[in-house]
């Protein structure tokens, strides 16, 4: 059994803009990575990613990009290897891009089927926040605190 999964979102700007929206480290640390992005996601190179709710920078490597089509990268996945991330973009039309995400490369455990778990939510929230972004520039990471809980209404 291979562990993978794939999340997608249609998001109404142009397909330049969108990928631009990941791709730029300044774009993509205004809506997702909340403690920034080093650089650019050019293929070969190895960007640190990091997010004032889980801290600490880690490793993303770009395994491959084809400007307004493609990014794939690969990070640890735990247990002493890398999983894939492989993020299509297709144009549906002058305003209206689609954008898949995937990722794959888990061992089949329970510990691992857990981590895919949670790693398909991330990728959901960021298509999720990338969408508020690049449509309404709303931020809806913006002042993340990881101890914050919010109170139930009384």
């Amino acid at each position: 059994m291979e562990l993978k999964f794939q999340v997608q979102a249609r998001i109404q700007r142009p397909l330049t803009t969108v990928f631009n929206a990941v791709y730029d480290p300044k774009e993509l640390s205004s809506y997702f990575t909340t403690g920034g992005a080093s650089a650019p996601l050019d293929e070969g190179t190895t960007v640190f990613w990091d997010f004032h709710d889980f801290p600490g920078a880690f490793p993303v490597h770009v395994r491959g990009m084809e400007r307004d089509r493609r990014i794939v990268l690969e990070w640890a996945g735990g247990n002493g290897h890398d999983t894939r991330i492989e993020m299509e973009f297709e144009s549906l039309g002058p305003a209206d891009t689609l954008v898949s995400i995937s990722e794959s490369g888990w061992r089949a455990s329970q510990v691992e089927l857990n981590r895919s778990y949670g790693n398909c939510m991330g990728w959901t929230q960021m298509l999720c926040c990338c969408k508020a972004w690049v449509e309404l520039g709303v931020n809806l990471r913006e002042n993340i605190n990881p101890t914050h809980r919010p109170q139930p209404a009384a």
